[in-house]
């Protein structure tokens, strides 16, 4: 499984994305599609069309890395956007929950301290 740091930012491409993109081409949405710097660090996940597959996309410091997870059976459910962006950004909690194949939909959070910035 992935360990991710909590400074990580999270953004899901929420359009399904043709999944035999490599490195460069998935760079190349990050900045067209997302409008995000692909070379951040950050991690930014991609789904199929048939949401039966995940890519993540980072840049670990020297070099573009992917991990890449295909279900068996089931799907990955990706929440839906309020506003009519491109992405969502999400937590490490939050990535990990949709990853094991819970609905973010029906989680519900209690209230915690948030510091203004």
């Amino acid at each position: 499984m992935l360990n991710i740091p909590r400074a990580v930012k999270i953004f899901l491409g929420l359009a399904p994305v043709d999944l035999r993109k490599g490195f460069d081409s998935l760079a190349a949405l990050v900045e067209t599609v997302l409008a995000k710097d692909p070379l951040s660090g950050q991690l930014f996940v991609f789904r199929n069309r048939r949401a039966d597959r995940v890519k993540v996309l980072y840049w670990d410091g020297d070099g573009y890395a992917i991990w890449y997870k295909r279900l068996e059976s089931g799907t990955f459910r990706f929440p839906k956007s309020q506003e009519q962006t491109a992405s969502l950004t999400v937590s490490a909690a939050d990535l990990t929950m949709l990853l094991d194949g819970v609905d973010l939909a029906s989680v519900r959070r209690r209230p915690r301290y948030r510091r203004s910035a």
